[in-house]
């Protein structure tokens, strides 16, 4: 279904087109608002309660849960997508020899971490090219074979929108015995997955994006077979009894149970705890597939203007909905971006394209202001 425009929700002006989402997402007054009052709450810390360490912060496990078809056990709060993806380093084995698979032009925080363990397991990162077609998935199954010990992915690549049959190259991956590690970033929240279906090892997302909430809160969904695994610190909350403030000297060995011992130190936030939760409470309403299907229209719209200006777009059957990479010989300079923001159309420049990644805040006019603005600078 194509959902109205709810830029009424959002906080922004009318004389802005913001078509950036992929760079960060406008912010919707109620989750300003709940942010406000979850400050002011802080104010008066003798209101706060021990149970309120856990209550929140376990409902936005829920809530992240019911977004990616997960069980509440397997979600682990954490501030950013790189933390997420340093917890499967610190747990994917590696043995000397074996290779872990990443895409060309990937987003750093998905290759750093790989790059450190395999110089620390004494492995191999390939990196996959880019396609001439397009095609990542059938690219990425040519490499992936019995030599392989990981496999990091996005659901979308963050320069262009193209696509990741995240599906088929986990069934492979499992064929191989190779982990499957997956930055959904610039996808989650825009673009529907199910961990039932695809069987990551390791899921992670930033929550400031398509996920629609304040910085440094994001998630991380990990396997079953790595749930008792190692953290990357070690916190009073995730361990077991930490209920019981009393009892905080009696240290113990075990942990909360499920992915919980992942937990970043501090989770329960009592600022951005409430504010993703209001922010994933609206893309649950929303519906993920309803919000893929209405900004796939925008982004075709997109497209058709942009092969009018002889610009290069991916074929639609290999790119997200949610976003869509421009490109032209010789790419852009950041001047194209800096003249557009001058005439408050905002987008960016990533590797050779200028990525257009709209939101429900935005309307065909948008599409066209951007399309106009694009005629006059290429």
């Amino acid at each position: 279904m194509i959902l109205p425009a709810q830029r009424h929700l959002f906080d922004l002006p009318d004389d802005v087109t913001w078509i950036n989402c992929a760079y960060m997402s406008p912010q919707l007054h109620a989750v300003s608002e709940v942010g406000k009052e979850a400050v002011m709450r802080k104010a008066r810390p003798w209101q706060l309660r021990p149970e309120d360490f856990f209550t929140d912060s376990e409902a936005l496990r829920k809530l992240f849960a019911r977004l990616v078809d997960a069980d509440a056990d397997g979600v682990a709060l954490v501030p950013s997508a790189s933390y997420g993806l340093a917890v499967a380093a610190a747990n994917v084995p590696v043995k000397v020899g074996q290779r872990l698979l990443v895409l060309a032009e990937e987003f750093p925080s998905n290759v750093y971490p790989w790059r450190e363990l395999a110089e620390r397991a004494g492995g191999q990162v390939v990196t996959v090219r880019k396609p001439e077609d397009g095609d990542w998935t059938r690219a990425l199954l040519a490499e992936l074979d019995e030599r392989t010990a990981l496999v990091a992915v996005p659901h979308c690549h963050w320069t262009d929108g193209g696509l990741v049959d995240l599906v088929r190259v986990g069934q492979r991956a499992r064929e191989v015995g190779a982990a499957l590690a997956v930055d959904a970033t610039q996808s989650l929240g825009a673009l529907p997955l199910s961990v039932a279906e695809v069987k990551p090892d390791f899921l992670a997302a930033a929550g400031y994006k398509w996920l629609m909430g304040p910085y440094s809160q994001g998630y991380l969904y990990v396997a079953p077979r790595f749930r008792e695994g190692r953290p990357i610190e070690h916190n009073w909350l995730m361990r077991g009894g930490s209920e019981d403030f009393a009892r905080l000297v009696d240290y113990r060995d075990d942990f909360q149970p499920g992915a919980r011992r992942f937990d970043v130190g501090e989770r329960s936030n009592f600022v951005l705890v409430p504010m993703a939760m209001a922010a994933l409470s609206q893309l649950l309403k929303w519906g993920v597939a309803d919000v893929q299907e209405t900004l796939r229209a925008l982004t075709e719209r997109v497209a058709k203007g942009a092969r009018a200006l002889t610009l290069e777009v991916p074929p639609e059957t290999q790119r997200a909905g949610h976003m869509v990479g421009l490109k032209r010989r010789g790419g852009y300079g950041p001047e194209v971006a800096a003249k557009l923001a001058a005439r408050k159309v905002f987008v960016s420049v990533r590797g050779d394209s200028i990525r257009v990644s709209p939101h429900l805040y935005n309307t065909e006019a948008d599409v066209d202001r951007l399309l106009e603005e694009l005629d006059a600078l290429v």
